[in-house]
């Protein structure tokens, strides 16, 4: 049976999780939670968040090698690739600091002091403005990539979900994870435009955007659903069911594929249709307790962090594929 033929190729329900058909294995303590991943399509690297094992993995998607183990990044939640500065920023909730790595030197060259448990980011490019979400001390950081520096701090009156910049737009989104709202950055001075609410949808945590589409994709923590935010209307336009425990995540526009970690142990996959709506085409297993990855834009590969195997402590990063894309 095939579903959607959406933005890309058909998709066969049964093989939709075809394989696991390269792994690799950070040095770092097993069964410690992982966190973030995101892509450095420059340097074919995807950069891998170890929150409890308090390291960043630089991992080269050519060959699934381990190019570098950084240290120094205490409680690394997000990871965020600046491409015009050849810099990663980690937000590190172990020390309340945004760390900046020098992709060169494979190393951290500044701290930067922030408010209380720093999670996920997004560049926006044009403006040289790195955003932080300091999850507990609902804030925004906003800093300045050019010089490292703070240059405002936004607060709301919820804890801050993920930040994400949309290029169409030139403008900043944050969840409100507590008020389920969705919040309107203007990069250009930083003002909050606008707050919506996103009906239906509790504990707005994880965000990913289509810009192109004009949507954005929120993970519902706090009644496991996945719900489609029209950009243009402001407002939800669908849900679609989820797993216990969705948390990041993902968008691959070229394809027309959304795809959400969960912890129970499942990866929801979603095809984008001819007609603006999105069909689930499956919840495939894999470990429990995954709850991020990152997409390879070249490959449509999925990076999947995994702190257990079969219940006995890992510390593994999955590739993988689907049908035709090996």
């Amino acid at each position: 049976m095939y579903v959607g033929r959406g933005h890309g190729r058909r998709v066969d329900r049964r093989s939709v999780a075809s394989a696991k058909n390269r792994q690799v294995e950070p040095p770092g303590p097993k069964g410690k939670r992982f966190d973030y991943v995101t892509v450095d399509v420059d340097d074919h690297f995807v950069v891998v968040a170890h929150m409890h094992g308090d390291e960043t993995y630089f991992v080269d998607t050519r060959t699934n090698q381990l190019a570098a183990t950084i240290t120094g990044t205490h409680g690394v939640e997000g990871v965020e690739y600046v491409p015009d500065q050849r810099k990663v920023y980690t937000s590190n909730s172990g020390d309340n600091t945004i760390g900046v790595i020098d992709i060169a030197q494979r190393k951290v060259i500044k701290k930067l002091k922030t408010e209380a448990k720093p999670d996920g980011s997004t560049y926006a490019a044009p403006f040289h403005k790195l955003y932080v979400s300091d999850e507990r001390g609902k804030a925004e950081a906003v800093v300045d990539v050019r010089t490292d520096t703070i240059v405002k701090t936004l607060h709301f009156d919820s804890e801050t979900g993920m930040p994400q910049y949309d290029p169409a737009a030139k403008l900043v989104y944050v969840n409100l994870q507590d008020t389920e709202r969705f919040a309107v950055i203007d990069p250009q001075d930083d003002r909050v435009l606008a707050q919506y609410p996103v009906a239906g949808c509790r504990g707005n945590h994880g965000m990913a955007l289509a810009p192109e589409q004009r949507r954005a994709f929120l993970v519902c923590e706090g009644n496991n659903l996945l719900a489609v935010f029209d950009l243009e209307k402001h407002a939800v336009i669908q849900t679609l069911p989820l797993p216990e425990g969705g948390d990041v995540v993902k968008a691959d526009p070229a394809r027309g594929r959304i795809f959400i970690a969960c912890y129970s142990g499942a990866i929801t996959a979603i095809q984008a249709l001819g007609s603006g709506q999105y069909n689930k085409i499956a919840d495939f297993p894999v470990e429990k307790r995954v709850h991020s990855l990152a997409i390879v834009p070249e490959t449509g590969y999925l990076y999947v962090p995994e702190e257990q195997e079969k219940g006995a402590p890992a510390s593994k990063l999955m590739v993988y594929s689907l049908p035709g894309e090996r």
